[in-house]
């Protein structure tokens, strides 16, 4: 059984939405919700159009700001990403919080990396060949500008919480087909 769901991504978020009546926190939520399943396609276009015309992200490591900035600088980080195979993921947010202006995410983003990625950013891992589930703390907050855009995304992480080696049958066929192309595995 695959251990990630990337459906469950926006799901608490499509919750949210379906009782909200604000109609300024409505727009908030569908524009992250379809960043969110533009990523996980991944349609980069369609990701980008998500976009404010001048998105700022602020990825927070060791004190330092390593997020990408300008629209150009944005879509390169969404190329680079997409290139890695690391972007078949699932966030499981167990906390919301939303305004007229930023919706805040918390809990675990849980993404598979080829384990040769994984080695590349310096990750314990003992089999390049190998895939891993590596699970972060995150609290991501989410900025939305007047027309309703994402400016960008800021996020806070502990590291990694735990980093797994996983089976073949423990992939989500999304993964399976990106990382390993048709091989026969579970579905």
């Amino acid at each position: 059984m695959p251990v990630i769901d990337p459906q469950r991504t926006w799901a608490p978020l499509e919750e949210r939405l379906s009782v909200t009546k604000d109609e300024r926190h409505r727009v908030v939520l569908n524009v992250v919700i379809e960043h969110m399943k533009a990523e996980a396609a991944p349609d980069l276009d369609r990701l980008m159009a998500t976009l404010s015309p001048t998105p700022d992200y602020h990825f927070w490591n060791g004190g330092q700001d390593v997020g990408p900035k300008t629209t150009d600088g944005v879509r390169t980080y969404y190329a680079n990403f997409v290139a890695s195979r690391s972007n078949v993921l699932e966030f499981a947010i167990d906390r919301l919080v939303l305004d007229d202006h930023c919706l805040v995410t918390e809990g675990y983003l849980k993404q598979i990396y080829p384990g040769s990625y994984a080695a590349q950013l310096g990750l314990p891992v003992d089999d390049e060949s190998a895939d891993y589930l590596v699970v972060n703390r995150l609290l991501l907050l989410w900025p939305v500008d007047e027309d309703g855009l994402v400016q960008g995304e800021d996020s806070y992480s502990s590291g990694p919480a735990s980093i797994t080696k996983l089976s073949l049958d423990e992939l989500p066929r999304q993964y399976i087909d990106l990382v390993h192309g048709s091989q026969d595995a579970p579905a």
